[in-house]
């Protein structure tokens, strides 16, 4: 093991009760997240998230994703990464050892302080492959390869402009193109079978005969990324992240995701899969329940409404939130600005998050001195406008208001997670493209604590002037009437200080 692996995890076996020993486990990290579908009128199925950690051997151990999220600075940048676990010695008369570390085995050069031990940075060429495998017993080819082909256009309303415009150029899909239809060896129900009565879709399977059947033909040494299309339902869900296993004769790790019909026939979930494969986590509204589908101003939380659409590419993707878009190292620092709680009143100007090429702020962080309900004190303010091919049909032009998750790295430093948005309506909306939600000309708001303060001014051409902070009062005490937040219950799903939050 090296000696940056050694020293962090030698900390926590110090910490061990005596005599026990700690058991470390070297492997690759596979992360993955289960979208289901969209049926009018009937419930949805829960979100799925699954971490893995395979080993040299092709062994599988199925990680606690709690455990693993409060044990890793950044989860989801590890995906597909090799890592160090370290499992506690188990409790007497429990018999199962909880992860305490998890940390990157791939950086072992740089100093324990450094960011980077987390980065999730991307950028540059990011090609994609798609595969179309159809079951044994499934004749249907829902689209042709060609299909699939043009979907990775870089014209507006394809996945290549898409990908371009939300990271303000920062990655392409150049090169990224499509194959088959193969037909896989097996009948659906041999891959997707009954485990304690519900559907479960065998993706290692999947992936094995689909990335075989294209082998001949594919250099996968060349791609960063596979969209897997299957002609026949899976499990009731979309699936996207990483799969481990041989691609051209090596073992390894690559960005996967696995389509049924209803996925790949529109762009908004097929990019709800690809962003999971870029290590992008859900977001979420504030109402406090376990959906993570109900806050439509972001791709990755639900993609489905407010969401322009084409006749040939069905619901078109909207951009991500600029949280997201700060980890993968696409939002310019010069767009930022944070502000701690007791800072001096101030005047911003605040583009639309969705403009390339802005030369003001598109992006403020502000933390408050005492965290809400769930232990966030960290918010996130960006202004979103009804422009463009993807953002057109949202809920409306305003400031939009983000509670984020945070972590810290080994210098202290905070690492934004999943993003919540803030509703000013008391009990926040079951799906935040309500009112509350959207802050507008002559409209405040006030962090729980009272400590930060965010009103909207005035509009301007390319999104608005935000006053930050309480302004100076003179002839009294009285602080203006404002739109108070919402409270948000403790719930499971929630981040505390210092841990990562749910999917």
């Amino acid at each position: 093991m090296n000696k940056f692996v050694a020293s962090c995890l030698g900390l926590l076996l110090m910490a061990a009760l005596p005599g026990a020993r700690a058991e470390t486990v070297q492997g690759r990290l596979e992360l993955r997240w289960g979208d289901p579908a969209a049926v009018q009128g009937k419930a949805r199925l829960p979100s799925r998230f699954v971490a893995t950690l395979v080993g040299d051997d092709g062994s599988r151990r199925v990680l606690d994703p709690a455990q693993a999220r409060r044990a890793a600075v950044d989860l989801y940048a590890l995906g597909n990464r090799r890592v160090a676990v370290e499992f506690s010695p188990a409790k007497r008369g429990t018999g199962a050892a909880a992860i305490t570390a998890i940390v990157p085995t791939d950086r072992a050069r740089l100093p324990a302080s450094s960011k980077a031990l987390v980065e999730a940075k991307i950028a540059g060429n990011t090609r994609w492959v798609t595969v179309a495998c159809k079951f044994s017993d499934i004749a249907t080819e829902q689209n042709p390869v060609s299909f699939f082909n043009d979907q990775y256009g870089t014209a507006s309303g394809r996945l290549g402009h898409y990908w371009s415009e939300v990271s303000y150029g920062k990655i392409n899909l150049t090169g990224s193109s499509a194959y088959g239809w193969f037909t896989l060896p097996q009948p659906r129900s041999f891959y997707v079978t009954m485990v304690d009565g519900k559907e479960k879709a065998n993706l290692n399977q999947l992936f094995r005969d689909c990335a075989a059947l294209a082998d001949p033909v594919v250099d996968f040494n060349s791609v960063q990324g596979i969209n897997m299309m299957f002609n026949g339902d899976l499990d009731g869900y979309a699936w996207g992240g990483g799969a481990c296993g041989v691609l051209e004769g090596v073992d390894q790790c690559i960005r996967n995701t696995w389509n049924p019909p209803w996925s790949f026939a529109n762009l908004a979930p097929l990019a709800h899969e690809m962003g999971h494969g870029y290590g992008l986590p859900h977001s979420d509204n504030s109402d406090g329940d376990s959906d993570p589908y109900d806050n439509p101003w972001d791709v990755m939380s639900d993609a489905w409404s407010n969401a322009a659409s084409t006749v040939t590419y069905g619901r078109l993707p909207k951009h991500i939130n600029t949280v997201q878009r700060e980890r993968l190292g696409w939002l310019e620092p010069a767009r930022q600005l944070s502000v701690g709680a007791g800072t001096a009143h101030r005047e911003l100007v605040l583009d639309r998050a969705s403009l390339a090429g802005s030369g003001n702020l598109q992006a403020i962080t502000l933390y408050t001195r005492n965290p809400d309900a769930r232990g966030i004190y960290t918010y996130r303010i960006e202004a979103r406008r009804r422009i463009g091919t993807y953002e057109s049909q949202l809920a409306g032009d305003a400031v939009i208001i983000h509670a984020v998750a945070t972590s810290f790295n080994q210098a202290g430093d905070p690492v934004l997670g999943m993003a919540y948005s803030v509703d000013a309506d008391v009990p926040p909306a079951d799906r935040s493209n309500n009112e509350g939600s959207m802050f507008k000309v002559g409209e405040v708001w006030v962090s729980p604590d009272g400590t930060q303060r965010v009103k909207v001014v005035r509009e301007t051409a390319e999104g608005f002037v935000v006053n930050i902070g309480w302004p100076r009062e003179t002839g009294g005490n009285m602080r203006p009437r404002v739109r108070p937040s919402a409270v948000a219950p403790a719930v499971s799903s929630a981040s505390r200080p210092g841990s990562t939050p749910a999917s």
